[in-house]
């Protein structure tokens, strides 16, 4: 990580999210950084992050891995897990966050599978439904969450609630 200034301003044109700013200085404090493994998001969170100029000093990489295929291939994520349990899953979540570490130099990572819709859902896992996983403190924790919407609001809640949980479990951590 960079020893660089901390007062970081958003980039010419962007928006960053007040959570943003405080995930930032958090990594920044505990000289740990973070990365990203999205598939209905599409790279939202990596995009919210990188929106605050400096945050190389934090924020190491981010996965766009929308298939399944490229969740196998750049996450490591067992094909058999996605064929047993669906890609839209708490094990396949929590296998995106820990491939996103395997992967990266990043100690923290934050992964998000989900159905965005319009379509793709069913009875068990209807629209709306996103699979998160975060990996800690070298512990790996996941949540489901039914976001209600069109597929834009639920993008953008899956962003939020990934960044919310994400600094709420680096604090818990005790770094």
């Amino acid at each position: 990580m960079n020893d660089t200034d901390t007062t970081f301003q958003p980039a010419p044109g962007e928006v960053v999210l007040p959570i943003v700013q405080e995930l930032a200085n958090w990594l920044l404090a505990h000289r740990q950084m973070v990365a990203t493994a999205e598939s209905c998001t599409g790279g939202l969170v990596a995009a919210a992050c990188t929106a605050l100029a400096g945050s190389s000093a934090w924020f190491e990489r981010g996965f766009v891995t929308y298939t399944n295929s490229a969740k196998h291939e750049l996450l490591g994520v067992p094909a058999e897990l996605i064929t047993t349990h669906g890609a839209v899953s708490e094990p396949v979540a929590r296998a995106m966050a820990n491939g996103a570490i395997r992967h990266s130099r990043a100690q923290l990572a934050m992964a998000i599978t989900g159905i965005a819709g319009p379509s793709g859902g069913s009875v068990d896992k209807p629209v709306g439904t996103v699979w998160f996983g975060w990996r800690v403190a070298d512990q790996t924790h996941a949540e489901v969450r039914h976001f209600q919407g069109d597929r834009g609001a639920v993008r953008q809640a899956a962003m939020q609630h990934a960044l919310q949980r994400m600094l709420a479990l680096a604090r818990l951590s005790g770094d």
